[in-house]
């Protein structure tokens, strides 16, 4: 059972997660051999005052 975890700034859409889900979900059905019911895709919003690059917070770029 593969686990597909997606770590990124919130305030994706629910329809831009609904098609993430759909091809990434496509994608380990193709590629890694595993069925769409066995593949799990965990979303995880991040504030951009939780994300720092470069030593510097995204909200404050």
């Amino acid at each position: 059972m593969p686990i597909v975890r997606i770590e990124m700034w919130a305030g994706r859409t629910q329809a831009q997660k609904r098609e993430l889900a759909r091809v990434i979900t496509e994608a380990m059905v193709n590629i890694a051999q595993t069925t769409p019911e066995a593949t799990i895709i965990i979303f995880e919003d991040i504030p951009k005052e939780n994300w720092a690059q470069g030593g510097v917070l995204a909200s404050d770029q």
